[in-house]
């Protein structure tokens, strides 16, 4: 279907919605875990309808998300934050049925005060095969969880569960070379466990993601453990290739033989995860390269003031127009919740294409939504 607008406007589609969170289920009956959705990834309340008739849980990292959780998803967070404070923990507490703790000293200040949840603690494998620094949660001193080396032999009593994230986008095969660390470090405590969360970055929608391996590593966990839930929190995978952002081109400029198509949308506003981790979006209808000069190669570049916002280069089957639609695509997932009012630009509209063809516009945003993020 073709989407006419003249603004940009984020499109998720809900037949490929659908058709993650299926796959999702089956992976989660297959391997005897709960998969439950992390907000940070995607957050877009007016679709939870929709993952409540495939999942039962999400996880939460602030307070608004576990409010987002019981209030609009309908079940208590499984909340972790790297730090809890007076001021929200009582109510972050009424919101969760799990909250894990990131520190010993953390679970010895609020402890007493979650005792209406079941409490775990964040631990670190010192391992992880995540590249990039920025998002690696392992990498020599993180400020994520407790080495084993400082845990004591007999856990406290409340303690339920262990909480470990040493992924993102991931494949099977990282996990179960992870998985390999985490037993070596923390097996020693499995007994006095009730729960496992392995946390987010499994890409199991990914279209190479080897589903039967996963299975057969979690099945034998499950063996070695048969006493301990597992717990999966991807945010990714949920919303991955599941819809585009569709923006427009409104000028074209040149410098030193760089032709740059200057858009409506931002990477630094709207996309930003383009510029910190990096990586390049695919376009429809283009090609990257790696030189910026040459027939029908742009740079794109955004509408905010920052000098860097831009990435490089694409080469277009034509030349571009003032006008003409330029599509990026797989832009659902960590975009509308890390986007930011920089420059007062704009922020994109969100809709979803329904299965039956209807286009529903969501939200559309303006100088109000700028402003009173300025009280």
């Amino acid at each position: 279907m073709k989407i006419k607008s003249k603004s940009p406007i984020y499109i998720i589609e809900e037949s490929k919605l659908r058709s993650n969170l299926s796959l999702i289920r089956q992976v989660a009956q297959q391997t005897g875990s709960e998969f439950i959705l992390a907000f940070k990834a995607f957050a877009l309340w007016k679709t939870f309808p929709i993952f409540r008739e495939y999942i039962r849980s999400t996880t939460a990292s602030s307070l608004s998300e576990a409010k987002l959780a019981y209030l609009e998803f309908g079940r208590k967070a499984h909340t972790f934050s790297p730090a809890y404070t007076d001021e929200e923990i009582d109510e972050i507490v009424a919101c969760s049925s799990h909250l894990t703790f990131n520190s010993l000293s953390q679970y010895a200040r609020y402890h007493q005060r979650a005792s209406a949840c079941s409490i775990g603690l964040r631990v670190n494998p010192e391992y992880s095969e995540v590249g990039t620094l920025l998002y690696n949660p392992c990498a020599p001193g993180t400020r994520f969880g407790v080495t084993a080396d400082k845990l004591p032999p007999q856990l406290p009593a409340d303690i339920e569960g262990f909480h470990c994230h040493c992924h993102c986008e991931s494949g099977a095969d990282v996990f179960e070379r992870t998985l390999r660390h985490i037993e070596e470090k923390f097996s020693p405590w499995f007994g006095q466990l009730k729960w496992i969360n392995f946390g987010g970055g499994h890409l199991v929608t990914r279209q190479d993601y080897d589903i039967d391996l996963l299975t057969k590593v979690i099945q034998g966990f499950h063996q070695r453990y048969p006493h301990l839930k597992v717990i999966f929190e991807p945010g990714s995978a949920f919303a991955w290739q599941t819809g585009f952002l569709l923006s427009h081109v409104v000028d074209i400029v040149e410098d030193k033989g760089i032709k740059t198509a200057i858009l409506d949308v931002s990477f630094t506003c709207h996309m930003p995860d383009c510029l910190e981790m990096p990586y390049f979006p695919e376009v429809r209808g283009a090609r990257h390269v790696d030189e910026a000069t040459g027939e029908y190669v742009y740079r794109l570049g955004g509408n905010s003031c920052l000098a860097g916002d831009f990435m490089q280069a694409w080469q277009f089957d034509a030349p571009l127009e003032v006008g003409q639609e330029v599509i990026f695509e797989d832009m659902i997932h960590y975009t509308t919740v890390k986007t930011n009012t920089f420059n007062g630009i704009t922020h994109p509209a969100i809709g979803m294409l329904h299965t039956d063809g209807q286009l529903e516009l969501l939200r559309r945003y303006g100088y109000e939504d700028y402003r009173d993020r300025m009280d």
